[in-house]
Order: structure tokens, then C-alpha cells, then sequence
């Protein structure tokens, strides 16, 4: 009986829910687990985030391709439908969801890690690794970071939105060769993606459209403002709302501005340490 952990990555996706499920596996420690990407890419860079198995896949379809009845399955992903979902159920002995919807509810035949619900066979919690809540020295005044995807190239699109700012510039991983190279012109202090970490723990103020970068801001001490694309789900927005993370929409630069004048008087909450909640969680649900 073996352990899956699929996540839904990819170019149009982004890594929000790859970085989320590498700070969970990193938590569970040396159990043994192979995470499932549903791009061959980023499978290949797993182990750089400290996970040592991972396989990539063509579809979600295809889980059971790899997976046999009776295995069990960590499951983060808005892919499947209903009909999909009840049947993960019954293939996967044990059956664990992680969701971001306010509006969800916990099925039979499985257990769910949630931000807003509670209950019995409910984790409520979020994943933020522990190493952002250390301290570390703010050097960085503002730094942007649109995200890991960007095929549209918004962020190019709306560069008016951040100019005034004169920004670091974190690049993403999925962008085009021709387009970073755009953006390391347009941006002087611009950081490779490999300095993600760095970039999140040492800016005073992040701006970003990623919802897991806005969590590990907030959990360094940081003052984060999140950017709502269009093309992304809104999930996260009354959490970050919760958290009196300021949001700004359609990429409306007084809006932006208007933050970013009384980013100091805002009064933040501060990041609850949970990961280890959501560790003990599924050892327990899955008799680790």
C-alpha cells in the first residue's frame, strides 16, 4: 500500500499548489511518499525543494496508471468533477482533499484540510514552511512578484501598474526565454527564480498574485499585498481579507498606490505556524 500526493501545476496553473505540497511533504518528514505533478517539468526539479520522489503525469486521469486500489491518496487539485471525485474515493483506501473554497463541504469517504472549515475528519489550517518565520533582515524595499505562470504575459501588459514603484522583480518559472529576458531589462534588480525564498523573506513589502507568497510574506513579518488576476480563482480572497491582507483588483494602479501610502498604519494579522498541525493531521488519518 503506497502513498500519492497529486498537485495540478503547469504553465497556465502556476506552482502555488506544488510549493504547498513540498512544505507538507518536508513536514511529514521521512515518510515515504511520491508526489504526482501533472507537468513532467517541475516533477524533474522536486527534489531542489526537498522532495524525493516525484513523477509527472499527463492528466489526473491517468493517477490510476501509477496508483493501485487500496493505495492511498493526498489530493490537491480543482481538476476532477464530482463523479471523479467519488470514484478517488472508492479507489483509494484512504482519501485526503486539500481545498480553498469557502463554499465546500466534506464528503463521505474522505478527510479534508481547509482555511475556513472545521469538523470532524477537517484539518483547518494552511501551509506556510516553517523557515519564513524566522527571522531575517529586510533589505529589500518592494519586490514584485506576478507569479510562476504568466502565458498571457499580464505582467507585461500592466507594467504601467508597478512603475512608479521601481520594484525588484522575482521571475517566474514558467515564463518564456524570450520573455525574461524582456523583463530582466525592464527591471534592473530582477532575481532568477532560484531566489524565490531570499526574495519573499528579505522584502518589506511584496506584491504578488501567487496566494502561497502571500502567506509566506505575511508569516516572515512582511506586509504583502495581493494582486487578483482575473484568470485565477478568488478562493483565497476573504482568508487573505480575514488576515487584513489588502487586495487590489484589475490591476488598478490608485488602488495600488493608495495601499501602498498607508501599507505602514495597516494593521496585518499575524501568520499562524500550522504546518506541523497539518503533518500530525494526516499521520494520524493515514496511520503513519
Amino acid at each position: 500500500m503506497r502513498l500519492f500526493y497529486y498537485v495540478h501545476t503547469g504553465h497556465r496553473v502556476g506552482l502555488d499548489r506544488f510549493r504547498r505540497a513540498c512544505t507538507i511533504i518536508r513536514a511529514l518528514g521521512d515518510v515515504d511518499i511520491t508526489l504526482l505533478c501533472s507537468d513532467f517539468r517541475i516533477a524533474a526539479e522536486a527534489r531542489h525543494f526537498g522532495v524525493a520522489k516525484a513523477v509527472g503525469i499527463d492528466a489526473v486521469q491517468n493517477i490510476p496508471q501509477i496508483a493501485v486500489h487500496g493505495d492511498k491518496m493526498i489530493f490537491d487539485s480543482d481538476e476532477a468533477n464530482p463523479i471523479m471525485l467519488e470514484d478517488m474515493r472508492n479507489f483509494f483506501s484512504t482519501f485526503i482533499r486539500i481545498s480553498d473554497a469557502k463554499e465546500d463541504a466534506k464528503a463521505s469517504g474522505e478527510s479534508l484540510i481547509s482555511p475556513y472549515l472545521s469538523g470532524e475528519g477537517i484539518c483547518t489550517a494552511v501551509a506556510v514552511d516553517a523557515k519564513y518565520f524566522e527571522p531575517k533582515e529586510k533589505n529589500i524595499e518592494i519586490s514584485y512578484f506576478f507569479g510562476d505562470d504568466d502565458y498571457e504575459k499580464d505582467l507585461e501588459k500592466n507594467l504601467d501598474f508597478i512603475a512608479e514603484l521601481n520594484p525588484d522583480l522575482q521571475l517566474g518559472f514558467y515564463y518564456f526565454l524570450d520573455y525574461e529576458e524582456m523583463l530582466r531589462k525592464k527591471f534592473p534588480h530582477h532575481h532568477e527564480f532560484e531566489d524565490y525564498d531570499d526574495v519573499v523573506q528579505q522584502s518589506k513589502i511584496l506584491i504578488t498574485a501567487s496566494p502561497q507568497a502571500v502567506l509566506e510574506s505575511l508569516a516572515s513579518g512582511a506586509k504583502p499585498i495581493y494582486v487578483q488576476r482575473e484568470d485565477h480563482p478568488a478562493d483565497l480572497v476573504p482568508f487573505f481579507e480575514s488576515l487584513h491582507i489588502p487586495i487590489v483588483y484589475n490591476y488598478k494602479k490608485e488602488m495600488l498606490m493608495d495601499i501602498i501610502r498607508d501599507v505602514n498604519n495597516k494593521n496585518y494579522f499575524k501568520m499562524e505556524h500550522s504546518t506541523q498541525k497539518i503533518a500530525n493531521f494526516l499521520k494520524e488519518t493515514l496511520n503513519l
